[in-house]
């Protein structure tokens, strides 16, 4: 029922449009002033579900869309639907301001900015690595080996074990005293 009720409302808009259209087309500046005017609501609505990220754009994009009816409102064939050809040039204008824009933010787009997320990620990677081997070298060996060979280079135990000639135990056992050590002489800092 609803569908029906919007099917005839749209039908009888068209209609009214198109007439009006038609009418200005032979000349009656009054009805072209009108449809105009119509048409730009029209046009309002159909942008804006379009245009929901820049609602900044969509009266501009009317105005371009009007212009674009009123230059080639000669183009138009009474016998088709007059929605259709509207709708047609303003999603063309659509696509137009997508294109400028993709342009402009494409030339506007500095390869600096791209540089500077890279820096300040290794500038802040050896900030921490520095401040990681000063802490680790106030670390007696015993500690700081095994949390460098497991922790830093990722070896297993066993391989830590091999490289610094400690057993396995040991290595287990200075790992979790060293970061316990660590963990104290950050927390001492703070």
């Amino acid at each position: 029922m609803q569908r029906i009720n919007r099917e005839e409302s749209f039908r009888a808009k068209e209609e009214r449009l198109k007439d009006l259209f038609v009418r200005g087309l032979s000349g009656n500046n009054a009805a072209y002033q009108t449809f105009l005017g119509e048409l730009s609501s029209y046009l309002r609505a159909f942008l804006r579900k379009r245009l929901i990220r820049l609602p900044d754009e969509v009266e501009d994009l009317v105005q371009e869309a009007l212009l674009a009816v009123h230059n080639q409102r000669h183009t138009y064939d009474p016998s088709q639907p007059l929605s259709a050809w509207v709708q047609a040039i303003a999603r063309y204008k659509l696509v137009d301001l997508f294109r400028r824009r993709a342009i402009y933010e494409q030339r506007n787009d500095t390869l600096d900015d791209g540089m500077d997320l890279f820096s300040s990620a290794d500038a802040e990677a050896a900030e921490a690595r520095r401040d990681l081997n000063k802490l680790l070298a106030d670390l007696p060996d015993h500690f700081r080996l095994p949390i460098m060979h497991t922790k830093l280079e990722g070896l297993s135990v066993r391989e830590a074990a091999d490289v610094s000639g400690m057993s396995e135990s040991a290595i287990k056992v200075g790992v979790h005293r060293g970061l316990k050590a660590l963990a104290a002489k950050i927390r001492g800092a703070l």
